[in-house]
C-alpha cells in the first residue's frame, strides 16, 4: 500500500504497489522499489536508488542518491528497544528518541545485511552480505563479517585489480 502522504520523484518504478508498505516517505526520481519493501515515516531514499524486496527502512534512514540495497535489509532506529515502559504500561512514540542513520552516495548493502542505527556509511562503501553493522563505515570501504569490519577497498576493484584474498 502507498499512502498519500509518499512524496514518489519522476520515474519512481514500484512494480507491485499493492504489495509494498510505503508511508509518510520521500523516494528521489528514478529509483526502483522491490515487493514486499516497507519505508516508514521520515525515511528518505535518494535519486537512481534500487531498493530489493524484503527490505525494511525504518524512520529516521536518509539514503542519498544511486545506493544499492540488497534483499532482506533491516534498517533499526532505537538504541535500546522496549514494547513497554518500566511501569509495564505499552510504549508510545513519546516514550523513545529516533536514532538517525545515514547512507552516503553509490554505498551497496548487500543482502540480509543488518544495519544498527546512528551509524553513516560512507561514500561507495561495500557492505557484504549478512554482515551487521555496528560502527561508522569509511568511504570506500568493504566491510563483512559480524560485527563487520574493513577487509578491503573498493576502489582496488574499480582499477580493475583482483579481490582481497580475505574476500575470495
Amino acid at each position: 500500500m502507498i499512502k498519500e502522504n509518499v512524496v514518489l520523484g519522476e520515474g519512481v518504478a514500484i512494480y507491485h504497489p499493492e504489495l509494498v508498505n510505503l508511508y509518510g516517505c520521500t523516494i528521489g526520481e528514478g529509483s526502483k522499489i522491490g515487493t514486499f519493501v516497507e519505508i516508514q515515516k521520515g525515511a528518505s531514499v535518494g535519486a537512481r536508488c534500487k531498493i530489493s524486496s524484503h527490505t525494511f527502512i525504518c524512520e529516521g534512514v536518509d539514503i542519498e542518491d544511486g545506493v544499492f540495497i540488497g534483499h532482506g535489509v533491516m534498517f533499526t532506529n532505537d538504541v535500546y528497544p522496549s514494547a513497554v515502559n518500566s511501569d509495564g504500561g505499552l510504549q508510545t512514540e513519546e516514550d523513545w528518541q529516533v536514532v538517525k542513520t545515514h547512507i552516503k552516495t553509490r554505498a551497496s548493502i548487500g543482502s540480509n545485511a543488518t544495519i544498527l542505527c546512528g551509524i553513516t556509511i560512507g561514500e561507495g562503501a561495500l557492505i557484504g552480505a549478512g554482515a551487521v553493522v555496528t560502527r561508522d563505515v569509511p568511504d570506500y570501504s568493504i566491510v563483512t563479517g559480524v560485527p563487520a569490519r574493513v577487509v578491503g577497498d573498493i576502489r582496488v576493484r574499480d582499477k580493475g585489480d583482483t579481490a582481497p584474498a580475505s574476500l575470495v
